[in-house]
């Protein structure tokens, strides 16, 4: 959250707080979005991303991180997902049910692509699983979706998604990987340089994206 909103040249003075957030508005006349965070969980970003819709947004880019469950994603690794898989209980209220996959916005994921590829920053492209519970990553679950090919997992974007399509808004996503799970021992990467280093890169990517929004007609 810092960290965008200091490469997007926002000011303290021009964000708010909303709920346990903070909403970042640019002092530019001649950009047109907003810096929402940090949020945890599908619940609680569902929360945000309803009142965002409701106030008139219509185009969102969610940065966050992951782990991974495929053994060719490694710590430090870019996701763009297409989808996750449902086990959270907010899509469930939307009409999803438990193993269904979300999809995300065609038109955003392009537009990532493309900007990752002008950068150039190397990705993997494919499905995630969106879980509520931290310590609930057995190796039942991650076998599972290990044979549904998802690549990692994390906690809000099936949500986001199934919320996104229900409401008629485009969100796309970019995910880091922050820790390995795919050999049934969970291997943090945290403080590892690779890790980091990503964070930033996607995070420069996705704020040189946020300047060529145009303002909704």
């Amino acid at each position: 959250m810092t960290a965008l909103c200091s490469l997007l040249q926002m000011k303290p003075d021009h964000s708010f707080g909303f709920m346990m957030s903070r909403i970042c508005t640019s002092i530019s006349e001649n950009h047109h979005f907003s810096v929402v965070g940090p949020m945890v969980g599908a619940p609680y970003a569902a929360i945000l991303f309803e009142n965002l819709i409701a106030w008139g947004a219509r185009k969102f880019i969610f940065f966050g991180l992951c782990g991974s469950i495929s053994p060719n994603v490694k710590i430090g690794d870019i996701i763009l997902p297409t989808g996750s898989f449902v086990q959270e209980g907010t899509s469930l209220h939307y009409g999803k049910k438990t193993g269904e996959v979300s999809y995300c916005s065609k038109d955003i994921l392009l537009l990532l692509k493309t900007a990752f590829e002008e950068e150039p920053l190397v990705f993997q492209e494919g499905l995630v699983w969106t879980t509520d519970a931290v310590f609930r990553e057995t190796k039942e679950l991650v076998c599972t979706y290990q044979g549904k090919n998802a690549l990692g997992v994390e906690m809000e974007l099936s949500a986001l998604f199934t919320i996104g399509n229900y409401r008629s808004v485009d969100i796309g996503a970019a995910l880091v990987v922050s820790d390995e799970l795919s050999t049934f021992h969970w291997k943090p990467g945290f403080g590892e340089v690779s890790f980091k280093e990503q964070c930033k890169a996607v995070q420069r990517t996705i704020s040189k994206l946020c300047l060529t929004f145009q303002p909704m007609k």
